[in-house]
């Protein structure tokens, strides 16, 4: 299972998301730190949830962080996160 697979089955599993994207933009980091040549490093992640209701957007950012803690320790470096309330 890809890292995009992994991220994409935990948040589903944590959010039950109406809308969920994950994309690997790895490729656009070449260089840069936390960058390895296999990729899977850098994503970017639209998420929209009720689980989100009534919360700032620091609060979601660190409830998405949180789900994705276990891909934090496997090395995802960077995650651009965008949380949303359908």
């Amino acid at each position: 299972m890809t890292a995009e697979e992994r991220i994409t089955r935990a948040l589903r599993e944590a959010f039950h998301p109406v809308r969920i994207n994950v994309v690997d933009e790895s490729h656009l980091h070449k260089g840069h730190a936390g960058h390895r040549p296999e990729g899977e490093t850098h994503f970017r992640v639209k998420i929209a949830s009720e689980a989100f209701a009534g919360r700032s957007r620091l609060e979601a950012h660190r409830m998405v962080n949180a789900a994705l803690a276990a891909e934090f320790a496997r090395g995802l470096h960077a995650l651009a996160i965008e949380t949303s309330v359908p």
